[in-house]
C-alpha cells in the first residue's frame, strides 16, 4: 500500500477534519507504531505502520462495501437535515466517505449497496451497462391485458421519456397485485412511473437485487453487513467484463 500523509489517514478514517487532527497532533495525542508524532502532515503506510488516538489503534480500510437492507423513512444521502440518512445505519463504518450507490425513494425499502468505491459505483451506474435491477411491488388498479409486452417495448412515462425495455413477472393478481419488474436503468421514481404510465399505482416497493448483489433474506429493514469477499468480487468482475465490451 502507497504512502499517504498521517492526517489524511486519520480524516478518512473519521477522526476529525485535518485541523482538528493537526490541533489533536500538537497535543500528544495521536502515535506512530507506539511513539507521539506531532507533524500531521508525515507520511505513513497504512499496512505497516500502527497508528493510534488517545490509545486507540485505528485501522485503515481503504474500501468500505456494505449491504444494507434499506427501510422505509431513510433518505438515500449522505446527510439530511430532517431525515436520518443510509449512512446514519451503517454505526459500524471507519471511513467517513461513504456513500449510497443510487437511489431508493424514502418510502422505498431494500437492497442498497453503500461504498466508497467510486469506479465500482460508476459501473453498476452507468446507462451504458444496463446493469439489471430486481424490484417486487404490490400494485393497486387493474394491469393491462398487455402489461407484460407493454414493459418489454418500454413505456412511454408521462413527461413522453421512454424507457428502457422491461420485464414483468406477475405473481398473483388482485388489489392489490404482487408482481417482479426488472430494469436497466434507474430514472427518477421510474418503477412508479411506468405503472402510473398503464393506470396503477405502486403501494409497496423493494429493490431485491442490483447487477450480481441480491438482498440477504436474513437482513431486515435497517439491518446491514458487509458484503462477502466473493460478493465484491462478482461486482467488480461484471464492471470490469462491461468495461471489456465498451472498448469492443
Amino acid at each position: 500500500m502507497k504512502e499517504i500523509r498521517l492526517d489524511k489517514y486519520l480524516a478518512e478514517m473519521g477522526e476529525g477534519t485535518r485541523s482538528q487532527i493537526k490541533e489533536m497532533a500538537r497535543k500528544g495525542r495521536i502515535t506512530v507504531d507506539g511513539i507521539p508524532e506531532k507533524k500531521s502532515e508525515r507520511k505513513i503506510i497504512p499496512d505497516q505502520n500502527t497508528i493510534a488516538v488517545d490509545g486507540r489503534n485505528i485501522s485503515y480500510a481503504e474500501f468500505e462495501y456494505y449491504m444494507l437492507c434499506k427501510p422505509q423513512g431513510v433518505v438515500s444521502a449522505t446527510e439530511d437535515n430532517r431525515y436520518q440518512t443510509v449512512i446514519d445505519l451503517i454505526e459500524d463504518r471507519k471511513r467517513s466517505d461513504l456513500f449510497p450507490v443510487g437511489r431508493l425513494d424514502i418510502d422505498t425499502e431494500g437492497l442498497l449497496l453503500i461504498t466508497n468505491d467510486g469506479d465500482l459505483a460508476h459501473q453498476l451506474l452507468s446507462p451504458k451497462k444496463h446493469v439489471d435491477k430486481v424490484y417486487f411491488a404490490k400494485i393497486e388498479g387493474e394491469l393491462p391485458a398487455d402489461a407484460k409486452k407493454r414493459m418489454e417495448e418500454g413505456v412511454v412515462l408521462e413527461d413522453g421519456t421512454l424507457t428502457m425495455p422491461a420485464s414483468l413477472e406477475i405473481l398473483e393478481y388482485g388489489n392489490p397485485s404482487s408482481i417482479l419488474l426488472t430494469i436497466r436503468e434507474g430514472k427518477f421514481h421510474q418503477v412508479k412511473r411506468m405503472f402510473e404510465a398503464l393506470g396503477c399505482s405502486v403501494v409497496y416497493l423493494k429493490r431485491l437485487s442490483m447487477g450480481s448483489l441480491k438482498l440477504d433474506e436474513n437482513l431486515q429493514p435497517g439491518e446491514y453487513r458487509p458484503l462477502t469477499a466473493e460478493e465484491t468480487d462478482l461486482l467488480k468482475r461484471h464492471g470490469k467484463e462491461e468495461k471489456t465490451k465498451d472498448v469492443q
